[in-house]
């Protein structure tokens, strides 16, 4: 199916996402089991959730079925068809639990878009947007997570060169990418006012050690990064010297709206099962949807559904017309709808009792994803004090 690069639309936002929720139920659905089983046997290890042929063939599926870079733009090879569409996208994919992801992780590509140089975009950047190569974001240190600007590698020139060290922690995908986008001090005097660079490191660079995983509750399994004596040339420093502060903030706010939508994806399954049970299930000769208590609960779910989307699509909006600075929308979705799909999926697990936090169903593989997902790219609190911090300064 050809899709308008424009989707100016709300038709054309709705062929895209039928096309979506076709591929969801017919590649992604039928593979849930398995996820739950190798999810809950893989331990201590980082095996991949997906088996690699899995994988490969739902790439090759999503590419087949035009789903390939949905919000990367026409010059680099994709569809370009922005974030509004991306939310519809994730939207859909979300109400499964297989953990797909359709390459490329865009927030490093927009950080890649803002800074790159000519050789980079060539070496880094288009294949990147191609799915040929994986990145990760490294920037949590033991004693810097959410005060991004507290982090402490240090960068130093020695001999023409840029030499890094120090220590990063719950780096995603580590382990397995390609190169990862790094943050790191050259000027302590400024911090994050112009003394933070980011650098292209090659997972293969001398000195660059991934020394062990970090076995978390759900999905993710991060890992521990050490750079010792991590030489790197000019070329690899992305955008300007004392310039990584300002697209880390804009990579970070559209990570926050893909979470959010993502947490909107699984209410919206886990209230969809909650309301098909409530009408099969009797307890003491009544229904459990004629039960008031129950009727609230999807009455509630439904409506914060709701308010979470409106909020998403706006932030979302934004951004397709240019809006620079949406840090305040970017806290609010991020607090909301992880929250409230928290709250959703509980109600769910409650509603259906028992068989709820077995591995019968898909809710308490959402449960703990959501608890992770409350603290990553900024836990609620860090988001309540910005969205505070706005509003009393523009007052």
């Amino acid at each position: 199916m050809a899709i308008n690069t424009a989707l100016e639309s709300a038709e054309e936002l709705e062929m895209l996402r039928k096309l979506v929720r076709d591929f969801r139920k017919k590649e992604l659905l039928p593979l849930e089991e398995l996820i739950i089983q190798r999810e809950a046997n893989r331990g201590m290890s980082d095996d991949p959730i997906i088996p690699p042929d899995v994988n490969a063939h739902l790439l090759k599926k999503a590419k087949e079925a035009g789903l390939y870079g949905i919000d990367v733009p026409e010059e680099y090879g994709g569809l370009g068809l922005g974030y509004t569409a991306k939310m519809v996208v994730l939207e859909e994919l979300s109400q499964s639990i297989v953990p797909f992801i359709l390459p490329p992780e865009t927030p490093n590509l927009h950080f890649l878009i803002s800074c790159c140089n000519e050789e980079q975009r060539e070496k880094y950047l288009l294949p990147y947007a191609r799915g040929e190569k994986k990145s990760n974001l490294a920037l949590t240190e033991p004693n810097a997570g959410s005060d991004a600007g507290a982090i402490q590698m240090r960068a130093v020139r020695k001999n023409g060169k840029w030499v890094l060290n120090g220590q990063k922690t719950f780096i995603s995908g580590a382990a397995h990418t390609d190169f990862l986008i790094t943050l790191a001090v050259t000027d302590p005097e400024k911090g994050s006012r112009g003394g933070i660079t980011a650098f292209l490191v090659d997972r293969d660079t001398p000195g660059l050690e991934v020394t062990r995983g970090i076995a978390t509750i759900g999905e993710f399994h991060p890992y521990e990064v050490y750079y010792n004596d991590v030489e790197l040339d000019d070329s690899q420093v992305l955008g300007e010297v004392g310039a990584g502060f300002e697209p880390l903030k804009n990579r970070l706010g559209v990570r926050r709206i893909e979470l959010a939508m993502r947490s909107v994806g699984m209410a919206t399954r886990a209230l969809e099962m909650m309301i098909d049970y409530s009408k099969i299930r009797k307890t003491f000769g009544q229904y459990l949807s004629d039960r008031q208590s129950i009727q609230w609960w999807i009455a509630d779910s439904y409506t914060n559904i709701q308010a979470s989307k409106l909020m998403i699509y706006d932030a979302a909006q934004k951004l397709d017309a240019g809006v620079k600075n949406i840090a305040k929308e970017t806290s609010m979705v991020k607090v909301f709808a992880t929250e409230m799909a928290t709250d959703v999926v509980d109600k769910s697990i409650q509603a259906h009792g028992g068989t709820g936090v077995t591995k019968d169903l898909p809710l308490e593989y959402m449960y703990r994803l959501l608890r992770i997902y409350r603290i990553v790219e900024g836990p609620s609190e860090i988001h309540r004090w910005t969205i505070a911090r706005d509003l009393i300064k523009s007052r």
